[in-house]
């Protein structure tokens, strides 16, 4: 039996309960209980149970259920007209949990001047996904990434650098901290009603189809699902799903700019610029958040 840790941070609970995750996947077909979690993972069955609930406030069992294709299908289902979602509001905003997500694209003079006389601040945080890389600069969030291993900091910084070539660059943990704790907020926490409710502003890079698209995703809500059919029909352009999984793919801001939320019209989950099993766990950890019939 491996040692416990009394306490740990959201990046290690991340890592374990993805180990966890991986295995009930692999081994659905005969579903597995949590003793056999146990005996795999050499924790003991309490200390798993107290991982999942301080996590994302769920038992095993409980959570495991929205990572199902049926449950998939029922949540696409739940949302067959993307464009009512679209129509809602302003263009370029959208919901995450209590933040009011805005957003701007960069001018096409912008784009080609690469970031010249740009700021841009970046740091490290450990969220319930993993440790992931902030960018920020005075307009916006410019970027969210996830790493699986401390190791992978030069690669995440030298890719920063290459979408940014001609900006000022300021390393600054603390900095970043007040942004990621808007972005991830403890499990179950809720703003208080007297207060406004915060913004958080997005600086988007890309071609104008691209912006199309990463604006279409802020209008998936939360807790919801759609495909890449859907987000193609919502901008009219319904023959176009390959073309929309390209910009998805090319996304710079993880979570904020939810590509998670884009899967399979067969209910099967795809593929995720940081990683499969990363997807599979923000759904699961976002469907938490709502009330459904049960599966």
């Amino acid at each position: 039996m491996l040692s416990e840790p009394e306490s740990s941070t959201s990046s290690q609970q991340y890592h374990l309960v993805a180990v966890a995750i991986e295995y009930f996947v692999r081994h659905q077909q005969r579903q597995p209980k949590l003793s056999d979690l146990a005996a795999y993972m050499g924790y003991s069955e309490f200390y798993l149970q107290r991982l999942f609930s301080e996590w994302v406030g769920l038992s095993p069992k409980q959570y495991l259920k929205f990572l199902t294709k049926e449950y998939a299908k029922k949540r696409l289902a739940s949302l067959p007209v993307l464009d009512s979602a679209l129509a809602c509001g302003l263009s370029g905003t959208g919901r995450l949990h209590d933040l009011m997500v805005t957003c701007e694209g960069m001018t096409p003079g912008e784009y080609k001047r690469l970031g010249d006389g740009l700021k841009i601040t970046f740091g490290y945080f450990s969220s319930p996904f993993g440790e992931c890389l902030i960018a920020t600069t005075d307009r916006g969030v410019c970027k969210l990434s996830f790493l699986d291993s401390l190791e992978q900091r030069e690669f995440h910084e030298a890719e920063l650098v290459s979408e940014w070539p001609r900006a000022r660059f300021s390393h600054d943990d603390s900095y970043i901290a007040s942004y990621a704790d808007l972005i991830f907020p403890a499990p179950g926490s809720k703003i208080s009603e007297a207060k406004a409710m915060p913004s958080l502003k997005l600086l988007l890079k890309g071609s104008p189809f691209q912006l199309k698209v990463w604006e279409a995703l802020l209008r998936i809500p939360e807790g919801n699902l759609s495909s890449y059919q859907q987000v193609a029909a919502s901008l009219n352009m319904p023959s176009a799903s390959r073309a929309v999984a390209g910009a998805i793919a090319r996304n710079q801001i993880g979570y904020l700019i939810p590509c998670h939320r884009v899967i399979r019209s067969n209910g099967e989950f795809h593929q995720y610029r940081w990683g499969a099993e990363r997807k599979r766990i923000m759904i699961g950890w976002e469907a938490q958040n709502f009330t459904f019939e049960s599966i």
